[in-house]
């Protein structure tokens, strides 16, 4: 069984003494597991399932919300059997503290609002008729337009420090004619943490091209094709200038030699 320092105590604890149950929740369990975290007064009901989470809509005090449920362990892929063996609060620790990032930055994400071990609440996007549309329901009216609206929302994302990582017309919600992402459990940190700077920009850069690919199978229905290639080199381009102009990191000529590198006379 894994161990994360993004785990919480409980879970580690639950861990290292065996106290860990090798079931999943269930719908009732998940729900007694919500109300019990003070993440909601009431759990309205299931919203959709996946393979590695449950999305609920739930209340606090009145307040409509969303509690997405990650599943504490997934069956081998490999065995098939019923023993599961990964751990995925580790995931939940993740995605709130990039959509935490990506708000703050002001990219269009729900607000996150807690995280409780592999439970973590956000704004509802929606209203008394149900949730918000996915865009691979929809046909937008003006098809270029709305193309450059989702490509300028895709680059704030950029900008606040987050790429999606599985960007496609299903992880994308129209609420109150706007465009907010959804679903980073697969999404990177591109601030500069963690890595060299030139690594993360590699791997921006590739993963912003495999997402703005799933966006263009949506486009390509509507006549509204484009190439994702130039788009992604610009804001990579601006990324680099702005990180140099924030962080002064612009190249400078060694002691001794002039601006364009000559070394100087004695």
């Amino acid at each position: 069984m894994p161990n994360s320092p993004t785990l919480d105590a409980s879970v580690q604890w639950k861990i290292s003494s065996g106290a860990i149950r090798f079931q999943e929740a269930g719908y009732r369990g998940t729900v007694e597991d919500i109300l019990s975290s003070g993440l909601a007064t009431e759990v309205v009901g299931l919203i959709s399932a996946g393979k590695e989470a449950d999305v609920f809509l739930a209340r606090l005090n009145g307040a409509p919300l969303v509690v997405k449920s990650y599943r504490l362990y997934r069956t081998s892929r490999r065995g098939g059997g019923p023993i599961k063996v990964d751990n995925l609060a580790w995931r939940a620790a993740r995605e709130f503290e990039l959509m935490r990032q990506a708000w703050k930055g002001g990219a269009p994400v729900p607000a996150p609002a807690k995280r409780v071990e592999n439970l973590l609440a956000m704004r509802y996007l929606g209203g008394e008729d149900g949730p918000a549309s996915r865009l691979a329901d929809l046909q937008p009216a003006d098809p270029h337009a709305f193309r450059s609206e989702l490509l300028a929302a895709t680059e704030s994302l950029l900008r606040a420090g987050v790429v999606h990582g599985d960007l496609s017309a299903y992880n994308v919600l129209i609420h109150e004619d706007r465009a907010f992402f959804i679903d980073f459990s697969d999404g990177m940190r591109v601030d500069r943490l963690g890595a060299a700077p030139w690594m993360r920009l590699q791997l921006a850069r590739e993963t912003l091209t495999r997402d703005l690919e799933g966006l263009r199978s949506y486009f390509r229905r509507f006549d509204a094709d484009f190439d994702p290639a130039p788009v992604v080199d610009g804001w990579i381009a601006d990324l680099v200038e702005t990180w140099e102009l924030t962080h002064g990191r612009r190249r400078r000529p060694m002691p001794g030699r002039t601006p364009d590198g000559t070394p100087t006379p004695p």
